[in-house]
């Protein structure tokens, strides 16, 4: 069995891990789900994965001048943290954002629920049809990159500070 032994005078360190044990981990968890949030949210106006790769531009926003998934902004507003003493996550309920996140393996078959059919707009063309095959292609807006990383590490310095001097 190993074992320290510590010599000396070691008030200092005990108090010091007195203090650290007195940390509030619920609020710090709190305060690192917001920062992961924040940086998600950022993804949508980049249009960036948090690889860094620019997201393969959707029909309606290269057609409309505007941005990819971000036509209702319902996904991006989805976004939410929860945290408790042991963690903190970060993601959505919105059913479709698994197929953005990871994108299709295979093409999907929408079909008409009405006789009129399927109508969408192409190129400015008004098009109609039974059924049409779609394949998402993948989007990831959730996950930590480096710079994530590096403002976790000062969210956590910031806490282990404001403990260390009070």
């Amino acid at each position: 069995m190993a074992s320290i032994q510590l010599g000396g005078d070691i008030r200092a360190l005990t108090n010091h891990i007195r203090k650290l044990e007195q940390l509030d981990f619920k609020t710090i968890n709190e305060a690192l789900g917001q920062v992961v949030r924040t940086s998600t949210r950022m993804r949508f106006q980049q249009q960036k994965g948090p690889d860094g790769k620019p997201w393969k531009q959707s029909i309606r926003a290269s057609q409309q001048g505007g941005v990819t998934l971000t036509d209702t902004a319902q996904l991006k507003n989805s976004i939410r943290s929860k945290a408790d003493s042991d963690g903190f996550a970060v993601g959505t309920n919105v059913i479709h954002a698994r197929r953005h996140q990871f994108g299709d393996k295979k093409p999907l078959t929408i079909k008409a629920k009405t006789p009129k059919g399927l109508r969408f707009k192409i190129n400015g063309r008004w098009i109609t049809k039974k059924e049409v095959k779609v394949q998402m292609p993948e989007r990831p807006f959730l996950g930590i990159n480096e710079p994530d990383l590096d403002e976790i590490k000062g969210t956590l310095e910031d806490f282990i500070k404001d403990c260390e001097s009070t």
